[in-house]
């Protein structure tokens, strides 16, 4: 049988990886580095990948987690000893990363496009001083709640993550 151990490392120092990178050294530096049209196309670009592999990893890692060199399979995944030291914080990563891929991104993406809408008919930039119109005020909140709601969810699966690589490393003792 092939040992599930080095796959687990890996696939868990991606996961870890991906986030922290996308999170606190790739985003803002884009931020910083580009006009807010093209930082809004690369992160367009960018998010359907990250919040895939946000999704992906969790599982992977969760089925590569192992006792000495065998996996334990669903039901070692579900044994009281694993519940709340493997499941739960990879199934919180796995459904943070979801909820961010399949309904906040599709939704922030959805706020954007009817925010350049709004620009088109205010001949005005969304970002650009006030005043604004009543409806850019209600897009510009709107596209606020939703990023900011979509960064704690990538904070939540961050922590998740984070607390897995806790349990992990008492293993590695």
């Amino acid at each position: 049988m092939l040992d599930p151990r080095p796959f687990h490392i890996l696939s868990y120092g991606t996961l870890l990886g991906v986030q922290v990178y996308q999170s606190f050294v790739s985003g803002i530096i884009a931020f910083r580095a580009l006009p807010r049209p093209q930082f809004a196309a690369l992160q367009a670009k960018i998010f359907p990948t990250y919040f895939a592999l946000q999704t992906a990893l969790p599982v992977v890692v969760a089925l590569t987690a192992s006792r000495a060199d065998q996996p334990l399979g669903v039901s070692g995944l579900l044994a009281p000893e694993n519940k709340y030291s493997v499941l739960l914080p990879l199934a919180t990563a796995f459904v943070t990363g979801l909820v961010n891929f399949g309904v906040l991104r599709k939704l922030t993406v959805d706020t954007m496009r009817e925010r350049k809408h709004q620009e088109t008919r205010d001949g005005k930039k969304s970002y650009d001083p006030p005043p604004h119109s009543k409806e850019m005020i209600a897009l510009n909140k709107k596209f606020g709640r939703l990023h900011g709601l979509s960064s704690l969810v990538n904070l939540v699966t961050l922590g998740a993550t984070i607390f897995y690589g806790v349990v992990l490393s008492k293993k590695l003792a």
